[in-house]
């Protein structure tokens, strides 16, 4: 409990993340009369034991910064065999005497038995629960412009989450994402290709039918401007991501116009991850302001997420070599006419980009 409540604990492993940049993230402090709901965090987790005092601690550490009275938690925990449940079942005394509302559940839904990106849609939609359900009669409430922090198990620091909520509002986007890496061998290589997708519709690396990942190196192949963009480490627009962090605007979620789902495949949706149908969902919606923050790069453990800052360099290393004007959008408000589809890496396809909304 030590290791997750105390960011200078050295008791368990942690990344050695900076300070919090105060200069940087101020106008994210402000609180408006009265105080309201302006920040919900909504976690999945599952056998994380390890990953806890680092992530759950880097996110006690942002909320204790913008305002314990402005923030709420959710986590579901499922199936853990590991403790997982257990501690974050004992933290609620201390995360409630820091005046944080959180919202703890488990949950018998198993990704791993029968329709997974339908049960894990569910999951995600249990952790907004405290948020789309809020209580009318609750002193502070959320509003149009509350944003919602969705985070993977993912080895993560403070900085990394301001840095999502900073751009969302500095962008005026809808949804900002991270970049996630895995390590397949030496070197980093991108995580999320299943779910992401550039502004052209097409994957981040090109992957051909036999499934290989020799590609992934060669990010952006095909959409120049973004490319660049991130090789410079500035915000790009992208029709789709999550990458194991977003923050996005509560507002479709409070109107009831967007969840998580599965894709209505009867129908010829293409079989996708919910994280990709959500964006779908945003942009049928008109939320089509999504972003990727290439400065904020996550992996999945301490110690690979340890080797990613040493190989990317951790937020504050590069924004503060950065001139805030570089990161400015010109949003495209028109979808690209068509999708990749990737049920599987053997089959890949191109569909309409709200193939089956056009339909309801």
């Amino acid at each position: 409990m030590d290791a997750i409540l105390n960011v200078s604990s050295s008791s368990l492993p942690k990344l050695q993340c900076p300070a919090i940049n105060t200069a940087r993230y101020d106008e994210l402090t402000v609180t408006g009369s009265p105080p309201m709901l302006d920040y919900f965090f909504a976690l999945d987790l599952r056998q994380a034991l390890p990953l806890l005092p680092l992530l759950i601690g880097s996110i006690v550490e942002a909320i204790k910064y913008l305002g314990p009275k402005r923030c709420a938690l959710s986590i579901v925990e499922g199936h853990s065999s590991d403790g997982t449940a257990d501690v974050l079942a004992a933290l609620k005394p201390a995360l409630d005497g820091m005046g944080i509302s959180y919202h703890f559940k488990s949950s018998d839904i198993d990704p791993s038995q029968g329709e997974r990106v339908a049960r894990l849609a569910q999951l995600r939609n249990i952790a907004l629960e405290p948020l789309t359900d809020f209580p009318s009669d609750k002193e502070t409430h959320p509003h149009p412009n509350t944003t919602v922090v969705f985070l993977n198990d993912v080895s993560i620091c403070a900085e990394d989450i301001l840095e999502l909520v900073y751009q969302r509002r500095a962008l005026a986007a809808d949804m900002t994402c991270a970049m996630d890496w895995t390590y397949v061998g030496n070197d980093p290589t991108f995580y999320d290709v299943w779910i992401a997708r550039n502004l052209n519709g097409d994957s981040f690396f090109d992957i051909p039918p036999d499934g290989s990942w020799n590609s992934a190196w060669n990010l952006f192949w095909n959409a120049e401007e973004t490319q660049t963009r991130f090789f410079n480490k500035v915000p790009f627009q992208v029709f789709s991501c999550w990458n194991g962090a977003s923050a996005f605007t509560a507002q479709p979620l409070l109107d009831h116009a967007v969840r998580f789902r599965a894709a209505n495949e009867t129908a010829g949706e293409c079989r996708q991850g919910e994280p990709q149908l959500f964006c779908k969902d945003l942009w049928f919606n008109g939320y089509r302001k999504i972003a990727v923050v290439p400065s904020v790069n996550l992996e999945y453990s301490v110690e690979k997420g340890k080797l990613i800052k040493e190989a990317k360099g951790f937020t504050s290393d590069t924004v503060s070599t950065q001139d805030s004007a570089g990161d400015h959008i010109e949003w495209r408000l028109d979808p690209p006419e068509k999708v990749k589809c990737m049920p599987s890496w053997e089959n890949q396809f191109w569909q309409l980009w709200n193939e089956t909304l056009k339909r309801r």
